[in-house]
């Protein structure tokens, strides 16, 4: 009896931390434990049910985790049960058998549900525990990729992953004080705003891995994703398997992918499908996971032991972040010597000592280094009162994720100037070639930089230059050469470079595009000296950029704060004064199609597909949408005759509906090819 009470105990503690880590990783709170920690720890609960027959009332084992998310709960019309998983390929190829199943990403992101009916979007559901979720439907034109309307008619019902690709992940923590742990981490706390722009600021994006129900009759899995696409849908990457030796093969090369960062979307396995639907439908329901509706495989996370060396504190743009140093480790083929250790959060969890603690590091799905518990504590912790690098006092913060992070009170610390010098001469900034993070961190603590301008001056300091490490004759050669060539810039790419808050390079390009046909008799230096100018003297709360689409009253008043800033507006025309212009893309905008709304339905011939026509007709002053409305000026469609749902609604309200060729009479150009 005192035995099963321990048991019980024993039970209890580990589903208190397996639901309390998994309440945060589908919450967007701080992360609580790894996905290695979480296996490990649902494995050795597994096997100790297993063992003793006891299963709890709350045991991760027996229920789905889910969402919490605040909002009006519905009832899945289609109840999502999940995958088993697997570490091992051979239980892959068992479970295939002799039946051709599609390999797919296993992306790590949140389960959205979208439904259409006849055509129009009306409900987006989260995954909630299954069986019930939370509507967000007011936050589906904030996702890209939930097409609001669709050219199918009857009921439809789609799942898909809501996701932030790495490059957006880094770009968003770089223009923003707030600190999340991973893509995934700041998807989920994304969908808890009620602020649609900012939504939108984040560019999540949803892809659909699964066509739940349609009136149609389509009984191949890849059939029905092709249908998605179809549809305009951007379905999951996908590879049929017909034998085992083609399913072990797409295993391996989807792992090449990963390994070598080759996929910009988080990912945490693969999953395998059969393509006969009818046959996936016949599986049993064991416990919450249907046997026959897929099977999930997860890379290995092998930790390996290691000993602590130092934490060591990295300053980036925003934060002081702690990175743990260590004796060297082979893991997944490669030497790893470094892993970033988050914020302080993440440290007080692993209870990260001092020099000699003994810890477990492994590479969280083959690509990130991540240490991921503690053998033997050796010391304690020493967090800096003072910045690393400026010596200026550190301040502890709460992130808008609920992490503890450390931050250099300095404005003007050296480190803060870093990421954005980075960022400055960055390909998308002004594509200075050559001159790496560690040239400019030199630069910067010898003082030869300290503004943007200052890197276009460097051939002044061609003795010190040629006299410091790593540089000599050659190599300070190659770096005038770099500068000089990128004295012919791009104005989107100046404007991107500036590193003004919440501008990234989609806000540059819609507010070049802005001055552009503002002040449509000037170069373009003028163009950017007017609008920085023009945004300097402008009120935050009533301004002509919260008119422009995808900008808002959020990006429009970091941006006439920067330009108030003297030294920074100083800094922007001094820099216009070192560069000449190419002509830019936006530059060469028209205005055929200014001022008229365009819906696109249907095959294209003279354009490749609808988003190149889109480019255009917006290139033009344009605007697309995707349902037709009393706003809508034209619909096209090269089949003028069809009973589509947006040609019924363009003949009900009178809207002409044009084709290519029309469109093309009207508001055409000659680069396109017939």
């Amino acid at each position: 009896m005192e035995q099963n009470q321990k048991i019980r105990e024993q039970m209890e503690s580990m589903i208190l931390q397996l639901n309390q880590a998994a309440d945060a990783y589908y919450n967007g709170h701080a992360e609580l434990m790894s996905d290695t920690e979480w296996d490990a720890l649902f494995d050795s609960l597994k096997e100790l049910e297993e063992k003793t027959g006891i299963i709890l009332q709350d045991s991760p084992t027996n229920r789905v985790s889910e969402d919490t998310m605040a909002g009006q709960k519905e009832e899945h019309e289609f109840p999502m049960l999940s995958l088993a998983k697997t570490k091992s390929v051979d239980e892959l190829v068992s479970w295939m058998g002799t039946k051709p199943v599609w390999l797919s990403w296993k992306e790590d992101g949140l389960t959205l549900v979208c439904t259409w009916d006849n055509g129009k979007l009306t409900k987006v559901l989260t995954r909630g525990n299954g069986h019930i979720g939370t509507n967000i439907t007011n936050l589906a034109s904030a996702i890209d990729g939930i097409l609001p309307q669709i050219e199918e008619k009857g009921h439809f019902v789609v799942r898909g992953e809501c996701l932030i690709s790495y490059t957006d992940f880094n770009h968003f923590l770089l223009e923003s004080d707030e600190e999340y742990a991973n893509p995934r981490n700041l998807a989920s706390g994304s969908l808890t705003l009620k602020d649609i722009n900012e939504i939108k600021r984040r560019h999540l994006t949803w892809k659909p891995f699964t066509l739940v129900y349609t009136e149609k009759v389509i009984r191949s899995w890849g059939n029905r994703l092709d249908y998605l696409e179809s549809l305009g849908m951007k379905p999951v990457e996908r590879r049929l398997c017909k034998t085992e030796i083609e399913l072990r093969k797409g295993v391996e090369d989807f792992t090449k992918i990963v390994e070598s960062g080759g996929y910009d979307y988080p990912v945490d396995g693969l999953v395998i499908a059969y393509d006969d639907t009818d046959y996936a439908a016949t599986g049993s329901v064991t416990g919450h996971h249907a046997t026959r509706a897929g099977l999930a495989f997860k890379w290995q996370d092998k930790p390996k032991k290691t000993v602590l060396k130092e934490v060591e504190w990295s300053c980036s743009a925003n934060t002081i972040n702690p990175v743990a140093v260590f004796e060297p480790v082979e893991i997944a083929g490669t030497t790893v010597r470094r892993a970033s250790l988050c914020n302080i959060s993440e440290c007080r969890r692993l209870d990260i000592g001092g020099a000699g603690t003994e810890i477990l590091v492994t590479k969280q799905n083959l690509i990130i280094p991540k240490v991921v518990g503690l053998i033997k504590k050796v010391g304690a912790l020493d967090i800096p009162k003072f910045c690393p690098v400026c010596g200026k006092p550190t301040q502890m913060r709460i992130s808008g994720s609920g992490a503890e992070t450390l931050f250099c009170t300095n404005e003007e610390c050296t480190a803060k100037k870093l990421s954005k010098f980075t960022r400055f001469v960055s390909k998308e900034g002004m594509n200075i070639d050559g001159i790496s993070e560690a040239s400019l961190a030199s630069f910067i603590r010898e003082g030869l930089i300290h503004r943007f301008e200052d890197i276009f001056r460097l051939e002044e300091q061609r003795d010190k230059i040629e006299g410091m490490e790593g540089f000599g004759e050659k190599s300070f050669s190659n770096l005038v050469q770099a500068i000089e060539a990128a004295r012919t810039a791009d104005p989107v790419h100046y404007l991107y470079a500036l590193c003004i808050p919440m501008c990234g390079r989609d806000v540059s390009k819609r507010l070049y595009h802005y001055a552009n046909r503002k002040w449509k008799q000037t170069d373009p230096a003028e163009k950017l000296e007017m609008l920085l100018t023009d945004a300097s003297q402008q009120c935050e709360e009533d301004n002509p950029y919260t008119e422009i689409e995808g900008i808002g009253p959020e990006k429009s008043g970091a941006l006439i704060r920067w330009c108030r800033n003297p030294d920074n507006l100083e800094s922007a025309r001094n820099i216009l004064k070192e560069v000449r212009f190419e002509s830019s893309e936006e530059e060469e905008r028209g205005t055929a199609c200014e001022g008229l709304t365009f819906v696109i339905t249907g095959e294209l011939t003279h354009f490749h597909n609808r988003n190149e026509l889109k480019e255009y007709i917006e290139s033009q002053g344009g605007k697309v949408t995707g349902t037709v409305t009393q706003h809508t000026d034209y619909l096209i469609n090269n089949d003028q005759q069809s009973t589509s749902n947006k040609n019924r609604k363009a003949a009900e309200l009178k809207i002409p509906v044009i084709n290519e060729e029309e469109f093309l009479r009207r508001y055409g150009m000659n680069n396109i090819e017939a």
